[in-house]
């Protein structure tokens, strides 16, 4: 009696070490699953344009499998979100069935068994480390791994799709529609991507100022007040078509005169009451940004606007065509003449006109708009910046040094900096 009773013991004893033997395999293959899916994750949305751009020249599968999964990224993270928390759930549920079966008398074990040393391994073996890999080596990765995926995002299709059109409608709701990358992320993967494409120098500019357009301010790029023609001037000479009119003071701005107005009243005397032909004036303080004005040029069907500072006083006038030129460059028509703001010396030396932008002076320098961030405070011109350094109008031949740029004034009068001679550094 006691031998077939210890025979079944032997037998159900070799049946449940096998059970926890497979269970452990289970488990070893799910948690090589979780790294996998993990690791794909980082290396596809780790890729850079410049990655993608010599991807898609290399003609194999693996390549191809990577370009249909980024062409729709939020259904390649939904379906690896799903496939990640479908394994590891699996790992939890297999760990908490083996710990049950193990000889184990005190809780305190079996806590730390499931809790810790589980959440330990998927951490570690299922998440870092297989981030960490795939962040270094994602370029490789990324080709090896994409068929494996790709047969997953079918697989996982309808949850994947759910989930999509779940956060599509969260999108709608709750966030702000735009993508939000900032002006300096957009003009570092403007460089990268000209360094592998055909990018002439001309579009380089025009994309980088699409890039800065949203955050350039209409006081950067107006035509201040000291060079705007208005009324009191001779509109022949000028050879504007719309002048500003004030009374008595260029602070009390009271519209705009169209030329094309007057055309069809040139052979009336001086009697001829010509203030009738004024339109109103459309004014904008001077720190609205440009995108800003040019959807109100377009609402308003206008080209010109008079900017005001904080106490209501004149700035300047800023128009569409000032606005459009921060995109596509300076646009010269058969009646502007090109007054040069600046002379160049030699290869570091420059002369600037002190009413130069600093906005302009980057360009024509080509380099990064925001050197002077740090110090310009409310300047937007070279002058400006000077004034706001030294705190009073300085003396011919004084020396303000920011950076590797050396400013020298050349040439000033009682009221005004005139001139600035910039010496760069090497």
């Amino acid at each position: 009696m006691e031998t077939p009773f210890i025979e079944a013991l032997v037998i159900l004893n070799i049946s449940v070490s096998l059970k926890m033997t497979l269970m452990l395999i289970i488990m070893c293959v799910l948690l090589l699953c979780s790294a996998i899916i993990s690791g794909a994750e980082t290396a596809l949305f780790s890729l850079t344009p410049v990655q993608i751009a010599e991807i898609k020249h290399i003609k194999t599968a693996g390549s191809k499998g990577v370009i249909k999964l980024i062409e729709n990224p939020k259904l390649l993270l939904a379906t690896l979100l799903i496939a990640n928390n479908f394994v590891n759930i699996s790992i939890v549920i297999l760990s908490s069935y083996v710990t049950a079966h193990l000889p184990l008398e005190h809780p305190v074990l079996v806590l730390f068994i499931q809790v810790v040393l589980v959440t330990l391994l998927i951490l570690l073996v299922g998440e870092v480390i297989p981030k960490i890999i795939a962040q270094r080596y994602a370029f490789v990765l990324s080709q090896f791994i994409a068929r494996p995926v790709l047969f997953i995002r079918q697989l996982l299709y309808p949850f994947s799709m759910l989930l999509v059109s779940t956060t599509a409608i969260i999108d709608r709701k709750i966030i702000k529609k735009g993508i939000d990358i900032s002006a300096r992320e957009f003009s570092e993967a403007i460089e990268m991507s000209s360094e592998h494409e055909s990018t002439t120098d001309e579009e380089r500019k025009m994309l980088k100022g699409i890039a800065k357009f949203s955050d350039i301010e209409v006081k950067e790029i107006m035509k201040a007040r000291t060079d705007v023609v208005s009324v009191d001037d001779i509109i022949k000479e000028s050879g504007y078509s719309r002048i500003p009119v004030y009374k008595e003071t260029f602070d009390n701005i009271i519209g705009i005169l169209y030329v094309k107005d007057l055309l069809q009243y040139l052979e009336m005397d001086n009697t001829f009451e010509w203030k009738k032909l004024v339109r109103p004036a459309f004014f904008v303080p001077e720190n609205k940004k440009i995108d800003d004005l040019l959807k109100e040029f377009q609402t308003k069907k206008t080209h010109l606007s008079v900017v005001v500072d904080e106490y209501g006083g004149t700035s300047g006038i800023i128009t569409l065509e000032d606005v459009i030129e921060e995109i596509v460059g300076e646009i010269n028509d058969e009646f502007d003449v090109n007054e040069p703001v600046y002379e160049k010396i030699d290869e570091k030396t420059y002369i600037f006109e002190a009413k130069t932008s600093l906005n302009d002076f980057c360009k024509i320098l080509e380099i990064d708009d925001a050197i002077f961030d740090e110090v310009r405070g409310e300047a937007d011109s070279l002058g400006g910046l000077i004034l706001e350094l030294n705190g009073k109008i300085p003396a011919r031949n004084h020396s303000t040094r920011i950076k590797n740029f050396n400013f020298v004034i050349d040439t000033v009068d009682k009221r005004r900096i005139k001139k600035i001679k910039v010496i760069i550094d090497a």
